[in-house]
């Protein structure tokens, strides 16, 4: 009885080890057109990555070991690629690829109805000695404390933002990393606030993409001639695109069936696919 358990688990854990990961080269390329090829490696290396560990959520210290940095600047483009093309659950140890995921899925699936047939035949065999095989229970996982001892400047800018969106805990991580090429508590709070009070609410971006893209640096200018989501919106429905909704800094479009999205900040406004 044991053996015929053990027996079962390892095939199932050989069965969701895949070795070789499909690349869909056209989307792929568009997806990354606007990348430099520094960090089209580095989103490789972390697809890579992702499929090696079954696509289960790695933390941000594993994708920078993997991608080998060593300096901050190295840290800041692993940043980049996670914000835009990964996942983050409640923390930064959760970072997944919901392609990949569904990709990993489809395959498990796939394999685990060929080894059905065989599975049968065990199970006849016990059920007609009158035993059944009890399922294996999974363990509820511990939850993490949610107590995060933040750095008392940054508390203080948190507390003068005026809208405060997104994660505390992701904001106060960037924060941490570039607050030596900031300018001081006072005027980044004036900067952001500022910059906030010229949009709509619901096109506020959250804090930790504000501080990703570095937006304190957006010179006055630029940012009173930012083409308005309204503006953008007719400009796509002349070509074609139909606007569907927005979040955070993006505008997402549909044509033909498939799904696009485009940074508002983007001055190229360069129309990314939408997985």
């Amino acid at each position: 009885m044991l053996l015929s358990l053990q027996k079962g688990k390892n095939m199932e854990e050989k069965t969701n080890k895949f070795h070789a990961l499909q690349l869909f080269t056209d989307t792929f390329t568009a997806e990354t057109v606007h990348l430099t090829n520094e960090q089209v490696g580095i989103y490789i290396k972390l697809l890579c990555f992702a499929w090696t560990k079954n696509t289960k959520p790695f933390s941000l210290q594993s994708a920078y070991r993997i991608c080998q940095c060593k300096t901050n600047e190295c840290e800041s483009k692993v940043d980049l690629i996670l914000q835009e093309f990964f996942k983050c659950g409640d923390d930064e140890n959760h970072w997944t690829h919901r392609r990949l995921v569904q990709e990993h899925e489809y395959l498990t699936a796939k394999y685990k109805r060929k080894s059905i047939a065989g599975k049968k035949g065990a199970d006849a065999k016990w059920s007609a000695n009158g035993k059944t095989m009890a399922p294996i229970p999974i363990p509820i996982p511990i939850p993490k404390s949610n107590n995060i001892d933040y750095d008392s400047s940054f508390s203080t800018l948190w507390k003068s933002l005026n809208i405060k969106r997104g994660s505390k805990h992701k904001s106060h991580q960037l924060w941490l990393k570039l607050k030596d090429n900031m300018p001081n508590i006072e005027e980044t709070v004036k900067i952001y606030n500022q910059q906030q009070s010229e949009v709509e609410a619901k096109f506020v971006p959250h804090f930790a993409t504000w501080l990703s893209q570095r937006r304190w640096e957006i010179d006055e200018k630029d940012q009173k001639h930012q083409e308005s989501p309204a503006n953008l919106r007719t400009k796509m429905e002349k070509l074609g695109f139909n606007f569907r909704h927005s979040e955070e800094n993006f505008d997402y479009f549909k044509k033909n069936g498939k799904e696009y999205k485009i940074d508002r900040y983007d001055k190229d406004h360069v129309i990314h696919n939408v997985e």
